[in-house]
């Protein structure tokens, strides 16, 4: 669930991956510790062609 996460995915991918660069080592943890649906985090984010790069640690 994305219950205390923004709803607008423009607005959520910049939350998102603020959080990854600034206090996650990668998306699976993130996801953990918010516990936050990450197949519907990556499919909101989807919507707007940004996906997940684990490289990166950032969604591009």
């Amino acid at each position: 669930m994305l219950q205390n996460l923004p709803q607008d995915p423009v607005i959520l991918l910049s939350v998102i991956n603020t959080k990854l660069r600034d206090f996650y080592p990668s998306l699976d943890q993130l996801c953990k510790e918010m516990e936050v649906n990450k197949e519907e985090l990556t499919d909101k984010l989807d919507l707007i062609d940004y996906a997940y790069d684990a490289s990166c640690n950032q969604f591009v």
